[in-house]
């Protein structure tokens, strides 16, 4: 057993640990929180908890990566308010990383009514931060895994990756969707795991057929789905979903109760704009929605939308439009991919070059939508735009068929669909070619 922690080595019994990897954004990205069918995809690279029950009154949060302890009084840990966790955690040194360990911990004292106690905490991983293959994700995860062992508590379904997610928008402060925390907790290596985002119903994985890959290219430019630029985007798809509601004549007390309690079931398309056809969309309400308002002017009409989770700040300026219509589309896209892959000849696949290349085209395709489409809301990225470019410029005839950025965008991680050796081998080759042309080291390459 390591030993790091600082007066307070970890012991050599009861101690749990627990595991859960990263994954790859193949479809659906940002769409999630409206309701997309998304396709994900876990990584080898995983992290690693574990924890242990400590006499100390104290919160102990030891990470290997960054040789750092978090120390916590439990005194000072106030679990009956997110805010106030939230606001103790952030003010220590240490707490920007720990804050994702001891919110993990508030949420199951919190909504279990578990005991507090002293804790130690060890934490690994080799899934690299900002890279926009959800980091944040897997901490979360094993950390539940690990407290689940320790306090011998079971979560059924859902239930542990709808405590990650709450976690992190409540404590640590990001608002994510669901979407990472269910690809960290059912993900299996070999597949893609569909989900459909109402808010998690899980779909059977995708086995990929042989010589079928999917890549991710590092960028070198941190991304952070705690940035403005995704809240906003964020916020802009449910500033349009509420005056398309409006449109439809759903009162603002109807919108202000769905927003208190949850509960979207009585709203149009349930509250997700993923459920409205693309050709519909574009029909009805396109034409009404703004190419941008400012926040002022949307919350003097409108008030708030029904996300709690990314304000509307008064300051900023929406591209309304553009964020409505992009999980609007993405969720056909997604869906589309997911047919086409699952339509795929197995046996033409290997041995039909022409056959392979009009298919895994269309596929590939899809994908350059998708990341057209994170830049027209505001999340693309002239680093991860040149990784897509020189995607496209080698293309078919090097066994490479689309590309993009993955996550809450704004850098991170480049998806790429490859095919074969040959296919695998382009992709590294690009991503060797890109960190020569821009100067940068340690680049990742995922699969």
């Amino acid at each position: 057993m390591p030993s790091e922690f600082a007066n307070c080595p970890l012991p050599t019994a009861n101690v749990s640990e627990a595991t859960a990897p990263g994954r790859l954004d193949v479809m659906g990205g940002i769409a999630d929180y409206s309701g997309s069918l998304v396709l994900q995809m876990p990584l080898r690279e995983a992290t690693t908890v574990r924890a242990f029950f400590s006499e100390n009154p104290e919160l102990r949060v030891f990470s290997a990566d960054v040789g750092e302890t978090f120390t916590l009084p439990l005194t000072d840990f106030q679990a009956d308010s997110y805010e106030q966790v939230r606001k103790t955690v952030l003010a220590r040194p240490g707490g920007d990383w720990a804050g994702y360990v001891v919110g993990c911990l508030a949420v199951l004292v919190r909504e279990k009514a578990l005991p507090v106690r002293g804790i130690g905490f060890w934490v690994k991983s080799d899934v690299p931060l900002g890279k926009g293959v959800s980091s944040s994700a897997a901490l979360e995860v094993a950390t539940l895994r690990a407290l689940c062992q320790l306090y011998a508590i079971d979560l059924p379904g859902t239930e542990l990756p709808r405590l990650a997610q709450r976690a992190e928008n409540l404590v640590v402060g990001s608002p994510c969707g669901l979407m990472d925390q269910l690809a960290s907790c059912f993900g299996k290596r070999g597949h893609l795991l569909p989900i459909l985002c109402q808010p998690d119903e899980l779909r059977p994985p995708l086995p990929l057929p042989d010589g079928l890959h999917f890549v991710g290219l590092d960028s070198g430019i941190r991304h952070a789905v705690s940035g403005a630029s995704y809240g906003q985007v964020r916020a802009g798809a449910f500033m349009g979903y509420t005056l398309m509601a409006r449109l439809e004549g759903v009162s603002p007390d109807a919108l202000a109760d769905a927003r208190r309690t949850g509960d979207w079931s009585g709203l149009p398309y349930g509250g997700f704009l993923c459920n409205i056809p693309p050709s519909l969309f574009e029909e009805r309400y396109a034409p009404y929605l703004p190419e941008r308002l400012t926040g002022a002017a949307f919350r003097y009409q409108f008030g708030n939308t029904i996300d709690p989770v990314a304000p509307v700040s008064d300051d900023a300026t929406y591209a309304v439009r553009a964020c409505t219509r992009h999980p609007v589309y993405e969720n056909f896209r997604v869906s589309a991919f997911a047919a086409g892959l699952e339509s795929l000849d197995l046996a033409r696949l290997p041995t039909d070059a022409a056959y392979r290349r009009r298919t895994l085209g269309l596929l590939g395709e899809l994908m350059h939508q998708a990341h057209a489409s994170y830049s027209a809301c505001g999340l693309g990225n002239a680093y991860t735009d040149d990784l897509v470019r020189r995607v496209r410029r080698d293309g078919f005839a090097s066994e490479v068929y689309g590309a993009k950025i993955t996550g809450g965008g704004s850098g991170g991680t480049v998806c790429v669909l490859a095919y074969g050796d040959e296919g695998t081998a382009t992709a590294r080759r690009i991503l060797h070619e890109y960190a020569a042309a821009h100067g940068k080291t340690g680049l990742k390459f995922f699969e």
